[in-house]
């Protein structure tokens, strides 16, 4: 089973609220990223939810995971949210809340790496590395030492090149995080025109 993750649990503080609570186009956030990993075949779909998790909206058919110790970074939301998940999971897809332009096309490239036989896989924009990243449970255990505080997998993919496929998606979405109102209004204005 391929497992989605979606990581929603910080404040948002240059945002002035959680971002899983901000809406495009009438749809919270973090419905967003639930549709989007379901739409790209993850099954189940677990959400980390900290900050503002009793405000969230009914979450069907995914899977809450409350985090209190959400303060503590990006690094402890994803290991809470690789430790909830099911033990018949091979691997997780991981998306952050405030990429509302993620595709689900990305979300199959990177399953199907995995099936070609790729531990980690990472969607690549411009030749950078982005999201969704795909961690088979192998690498579960080694992220003890490298999710700490606002730091996901990030520096695992970088001292680890040789378990890294790197799936290039600039075709089929965009990495561009909403981080402020101001990043909402620049995402309507392009979208619109």
């Amino acid at each position: 089973m391929l497992a989605g993750l979606l990581l929603a649990a910080g404040a948002g503080r240059r945002y002035g609220r959680p971002k899983a609570l901000v809406e495009l186009a009438g749809e919270p956030l973090v419905r967003r990223g639930i549709r989007l990993l379901g739409d790209g075949g993850c099954v189940p779909v677990h959400v980390v939810l900290g900050a503002g998790a009793d405000e969230v909206p009914d979450l069907s058919p995914a899977v809450p995971v409350r985090h209190d110790r959400w303060p503590d970074g990006l690094g402890s939301s994803l290991l809470r949210g690789l430790a909830s998940l099911p033990d018949d999971a091979v691997a997780a897809v991981v998306i952050l809340v405030d990429q509302p332009l993620l595709s689900p096309v990305a979300v199959c490239r990177v399953r199907a790496a995995y099936a070609e036989g790729a531990v980690v896989a990472v969607a690549t924009y411009a030749g950078q590395p982005g999201h969704p990243i795909l961690l088979g449970r192998p690498t579960w255990p080694l992220l003890r030492e490298y999710a700490v505080g606002d730091r996901g997998a990030r520096d695992l993919l970088r001292d680890r090149p040789d378990l890294v496929v790197e799936v290039p998606c600039d075709d089929v979405g965009s990495p561009v995080d909403v981080d402020t109102p101001a990043d909402l209004d620049r995402l309507l204005a392009v979208s619109d025109g």
